[in-house]
Protein backbone atom coordinates (compact mmCIF):
# COMPACT_ATOMS: atom_id res chain seq x y z
CA UNK A 1 0.00 0.00 0.00
CA UNK A 2 1.37 3.41 -0.93
CA UNK A 3 1.40 6.15 1.66
CA UNK A 4 -1.45 8.59 1.30
CA UNK A 5 -1.61 12.22 2.39
CA UNK A 6 -4.74 13.93 3.69
CA UNK A 7 -5.74 17.26 5.13
CA UNK A 8 -8.60 17.86 7.51
CA UNK A 9 -11.43 20.11 6.37
CA UNK A 10 -10.22 22.70 8.92
CA UNK A 11 -6.67 22.59 7.54
CA UNK A 12 -7.96 22.84 3.97
CA UNK A 13 -9.82 26.05 4.82
CA UNK A 14 -6.84 27.54 6.70
CA UNK A 15 -4.47 26.62 3.86
CA UNK A 16 -6.75 28.27 1.31
CA UNK A 17 -6.75 31.49 3.37
CA UNK A 18 -2.94 31.32 3.62
CA UNK A 19 -2.69 30.63 -0.14
CA UNK A 20 -1.00 27.27 0.34
CA UNK A 21 -1.62 24.96 -2.61
CA UNK A 22 -1.72 21.15 -2.35
CA UNK A 23 1.70 21.06 -4.00
CA UNK A 24 3.37 22.48 -0.86
CA UNK A 25 2.06 19.86 1.61
CA UNK A 26 2.79 17.17 -0.96
CA UNK A 27 6.43 18.24 -1.16
CA UNK A 28 6.55 18.77 2.61
CA UNK A 29 5.56 15.15 3.24
CA UNK A 30 8.49 13.97 1.15
CA UNK A 31 10.72 16.07 3.40
CA UNK A 32 9.05 14.83 6.60
CA UNK A 33 9.65 11.24 5.45
CA UNK A 34 13.34 12.11 5.06
CA UNK A 35 13.48 13.43 8.63
CA UNK A 36 13.36 17.10 7.64
CA UNK A 37 10.72 18.11 10.21
CA UNK A 38 10.41 18.48 13.95
CA UNK A 39 9.37 15.13 15.43
CA UNK A 40 7.21 16.04 18.43
CA UNK A 41 6.69 12.39 19.41
CA UNK A 42 3.64 10.17 19.35
CA UNK A 43 3.20 10.41 15.59
CA UNK A 44 3.09 14.23 15.62
CA UNK A 45 5.36 16.34 13.40
CA UNK A 46 5.77 20.07 12.86
CA UNK A 47 6.70 21.17 9.34
CA UNK A 48 7.30 24.61 7.84
CA UNK A 49 5.21 25.68 4.84
CA UNK A 50 4.70 28.73 2.68
CA UNK A 51 8.33 29.84 2.49
CA UNK A 52 8.70 29.48 6.28
CA UNK A 53 5.75 31.79 7.04
CA UNK A 54 3.51 29.03 8.41
CA UNK A 55 3.87 25.93 10.55
CA UNK A 56 1.78 22.82 10.08
CA UNK A 57 1.05 19.96 12.44
CA UNK A 58 1.08 16.60 10.68
CA UNK A 59 -0.08 13.29 12.13
CA UNK A 60 1.33 9.99 10.91
CA UNK A 61 0.39 6.36 10.70
CA UNK A 62 3.77 4.98 9.75
CA UNK A 63 3.90 3.41 6.32
CA UNK A 64 0.26 4.18 5.57
CA UNK A 65 -0.77 7.81 5.71
CA UNK A 66 -0.14 11.40 6.84
CA UNK A 67 -2.77 13.93 7.95
CA UNK A 68 -2.24 17.70 7.89
CA UNK A 69 -4.26 18.79 10.91
CA UNK A 70 -3.34 22.29 12.03
CA UNK A 71 -1.79 25.42 10.53
CA UNK A 72 -0.55 28.58 12.18
CA UNK A 73 1.37 31.65 11.08
CA UNK A 74 4.87 32.00 12.49
CA UNK A 75 4.19 35.70 13.07
CA UNK A 76 1.16 34.89 15.25
CA UNK A 77 2.72 32.31 17.54
CA UNK A 78 6.05 30.61 18.02
CA UNK A 79 4.78 27.13 18.78
CA UNK A 80 1.91 25.03 20.08
CA UNK A 81 1.64 24.68 23.85
CA UNK A 82 2.01 21.49 25.89
CA UNK A 83 -1.76 20.93 26.20
CA UNK A 84 -2.17 21.24 22.43
CA UNK A 85 0.71 18.83 21.85
CA UNK A 86 -0.92 16.29 24.15
CA UNK A 87 -4.22 16.69 22.30
CA UNK A 88 -2.47 16.17 18.94
CA UNK A 89 -0.79 13.02 20.27
CA UNK A 90 -4.20 11.67 21.32
CA UNK A 91 -5.60 12.56 17.90
CA UNK A 92 -2.65 10.79 16.24
CA UNK A 93 -3.47 7.70 18.31
CA UNK A 94 -7.07 7.83 17.09
CA UNK A 95 -5.89 8.07 13.48
CA UNK A 96 -3.54 5.11 13.97
CA UNK A 97 -6.60 2.99 14.83
CA UNK A 98 -8.50 3.98 11.69
CA UNK A 99 -9.00 1.44 8.95
CA UNK A 100 -9.05 2.11 5.22
CA UNK A 101 -12.87 2.05 5.31
CA UNK A 102 -12.86 4.62 8.15
CA UNK A 103 -10.74 6.92 6.01
CA UNK A 104 -12.97 6.42 2.98
CA UNK A 105 -16.02 7.32 5.09
CA UNK A 106 -14.31 10.53 6.27
CA UNK A 107 -13.41 11.38 2.66
CA UNK A 108 -17.00 10.80 1.58
CA UNK A 109 -18.45 13.22 4.16
CA UNK A 110 -15.71 15.82 3.60
CA UNK A 111 -13.99 15.55 7.00
CA UNK A 112 -10.79 14.63 5.13
CA UNK A 113 -9.53 15.67 1.71
CA UNK A 114 -6.84 13.66 -0.06
CA UNK A 115 -3.80 15.51 -1.32
CA UNK A 116 -2.69 14.01 -4.62
CA UNK A 117 1.02 13.83 -5.32
CA UNK A 118 2.29 15.23 -8.63
CA UNK A 119 3.92 11.95 -9.60
CA UNK A 120 0.64 10.04 -9.31
CA UNK A 121 -1.62 9.59 -12.26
Amino acid sequence: MRERTFKTAWFAKAARKARISDQEPSEAIRQVALGQADDLGGGVFKKRLNENRHRSIVLAKAGEFWVFTYLFAKQDRANIDDDELEAFRKLAELYRRKTASDLEAELKVGALVEICHDSEA
